[in-house]
């Protein structure tokens, strides 16, 4: 496991829901117009927003528990184009986040994002939180053959910024970010204040480093140290 690195990385990639951007009101906000359209009562914030970095099935299995696998495929499309409506209208940054990336890019690392959210998603953030000349790379999870936990959107995207795997530090609130940055040889942080059910353990991830807010990662000293030999 790496150790402190007293120094920032030269690359950051992030995943999105749940890491930079608390999207859990989007979601919900989604998931009670589905179930309005169909006579059921809203969902609270608190049923969804555990299984937010799960993905649309696993909400919809949330908002619709009496659908199977099967019927939840199916409205897959309907939740997306609701959410495409809606994205960011209920949607912030988990506090600190925006000064972490301030702290990042004065001390001249660049960053990007990997996402499992359809890529022409993540795009519409970008503009609306002023990033699209910020953020160096974006990676969805439809962009290329494989998702995480697969190493590949990993690779690609520090491939499209020219910066080694081992130098880039990979941040996430889900176990597949940190598999996705073991398999690529790839540093890593659990992002501790972003979605989880109350089985998951962080520990059993085995992260480089687990943190508990985003401004802690204004630290050099917070970040693992490269991999690079």
């Amino acid at each position: 496991m790496p150790e402190a690195g007293g120094e920032f990385p030269r690359a950051v990639l992030f995943d999105l829901d749940g890491t930079l951007l608390d999207s859990a009101p989007d979601m919900l906000a989604t998931a009670n117009e589905m179930r309005a359209a169909r006579g059921a009562p809203p969902l609270v914030l608190a049923q969804l927003r555990p299984v937010v970095s799960k993905g649309a099935r696993a909400m919809l299995a949330v908002a619709f528990p009496q659908w199977d696998a099967a019927e939840r495929d199916t409205h897959v499309p309907e939740f997306l184009q609701r959410y495409e409506a809606l994205i960011g209208r209920h949607a912030l940054l988990f506090d600190g986040v925006e000064t972490m990336l301030r702290c990042l890019e004065d001390a001249g690392s660049r960053w990007g994002i990997v996402t499992n959210k359809p890529e022409y998603l993540a795009r519409l953030i970008l503009p609306q939180l002023d990033w699209e000349a910020r953020c160096a790379v974006l990676i969805g999870g439809d962009s290329l053959p494989e998702r995480k936990p697969h190493p590949l959107p990993l690779q690609v995207a520090c491939e499209r910024m020219g910066v080694d795997v081992r130098e880039t530090v990979y941040v996430g609130d889900d176990e597949r970010d940190i598999l996705a940055a073991r398999a690529a040889g790839m540093p890593s942080v659990a992002a501790l204040w972003g979605y989880r059910l109350a089985e998951d353990d962080p520990l059993s991830w085995q992260a480089d480093r687990m943190i508990e807010q985003p401004a802690a990662l204004c630290a050099a000293s917070a970040w693992p140290a490269s991999n690079a030999a």
